[in-house]
């Protein structure tokens, strides 16, 4: 058993509902306090001198100076496995150039599936590795990491098995999700629903065989798949045991409500969610995730999280880190920008970035700081948890601990 501490504050979100609005008056704030941990799991919270009079034997790590800990923060929502960049494009943007013609000119995404078909299993687990460590040194302990830009059976694959092989040797908690269904390929001669059925018929058997996923993603928008596309291959997802998350209402709405149709665990982006598609999301157990990361790099309006949360909604936050449209992946940083558009209460985002975007993830094990819970943990160094946000991402944190090993 091990005693961590002394902390200024320890900040629990022990007791705030995974839905809805919240207030920084909601917060459980335990000062001059310790956390015991044993085998990665919390033990008991509290006063750090009481613990260590009640609990003698507990081995001690000592906490120096002044530092607020968190519960270890949870991206829901990542594409951190690619080969090249995309700087390129984010000139052209900056310069007016619409997406079409940063695609004519051999950008877009294609340009990231061509760099990733030709990049070597070897180099995508190198740049994933690296990746997944700067967000685990930014306070990030779960890390979900998306397919999609292989677009061939065979890329797929491949980058699965780099993410496969990057969660098998990671201190941080990696989910891989399949994203086959990101856009129907250029090279695929057939039409998108015949390139869905391609993924249903040879990719979605390989991932139970190989046990490569048991997430399903797809991108339901008019320039990539619709909703009815959409839906016969979500069907297949839910009969073959899959658990599904859709990327929905990016720039046109309808797939926020195939999402609720289908119980999907979140629907993601919904930058032009109506109220329609807000009140069907609060009314339902998908997770709202927001992905300011995207409207920032694309220069575009962000998700309604203030009318999502004030409806009952579930809201996650997510870096969305990607080489196209969010290549920030400072997931802190996004969210506290997300919150000055959107006045979210500290709380919330609090909230958005760990236990409810572990729901997304379909993890109840994590997100809080609770006797029972998962020892993920991080320490910002400051007294006062509002630095944190206030400071908009450049207070770093100096440790992070996963399982309760500090790393």
């Amino acid at each position: 058993m091990k005693l961590i501490g002394p902390f200024s504050q320890i900040i629990t979100l022990a007791g705030i509902p995974l839905k809805g609005a919240v207030k920084d008056e909601q917060l459980e704030i335990i000062s001059n306090a310790g956390i015991l941990v044993e085998n990665g799991i919390i033990q008991k919270l509290g006063e750090f001198q009481s613990l260590r009079n009640d609990f003698p034997k507990a081995e001690l790590e000592e906490i120096k100076g002044e530092n607020v800990l968190l519960p270890g923060f949870v991206d829901s929502h990542t594409h951190i496995c690619f080969g090249g960049n995309r700087s390129r494009d984010f000139a052209m943007r900056l310069n007016g150039k619409t997406y079409l013609e940063i695609a004519e000119s051999g950008g877009g995404i294609w340009s990231t599936v061509t760099n990733t078909r030709n990049e070597s299993k070897e180099n995508l687990i190198q740049s994933t590795t690296k990746n997944v460590n700067h967000a685990l040194q930014n306070g990030t302990t779960t890390i979900e990491i998306k397919s999609g830009y292989g677009l061939s059976v065979e890329s797929e694959l491949k980058m699965l098995e780099a993410i496969q092989f990057v969660k098998s040797t990671s201190e941080a908690d990696i989910i891989p999700t399949f994203l086959g269904a990101h856009m129907k390929p250029r090279d695929f001669e057939g039409s998108n629903s015949e390139y869905l059925e391609l993924l249903v018929n040879e990719v979605f058997p390989v991932l139970k065989e190989k046990k490569l996923a048991n997430r399903i993603d797809i991108f339901t928008e008019k320039s990539a798949f619709s909703v009815e596309e959409s839906r016969f291959y979500l069907q297949k997802a839910k009969e073959s045991g899959f658990e599904i998350t859709i990327h929905a209402d990016q720039f046109t709405p309808g797939g926020s409500l195939l999402a609720v149709e289908f119980a999907a665990l979140s629907a993601d982006h919904l930058e032009f969610s109506s109220e329609k598609e807000i009140q069907a999301l609060a009314n339902s157990d998908v997770v709202a995730t927001a992905l300011p990361g995207a409207s920032i790099g694309l220069g575009m309006q962000y998700t309604p999280a203030r009318k999502l949360l004030d409806a009952g909604a579930c809201l996650s936050i997510a870096s969305d880190w990607n080489p196209g449209s969010a290549p920030m992946g400072d997931l802190l940083t996004q969210a506290s920008i997300l919150a000055t558009f959107e006045k979210l209460s500290m709380a919330e985002v609090l909230s958005g970035i760990t236990f409810r975007a572990a729901k997304a993830l379909n993890f109840s094990d994590r997100g809080t700081l609770e006797i029972g819970k998962k020892a993920d943990l991080v320490a910002f160094p400051t007294n006062d948890f509002r630095d944190i946000i206030y400071l908009q991402g450049q207070l770093k944190p100096n440790s992070v601990w996963k399982n309760g090993n500090l790393i």
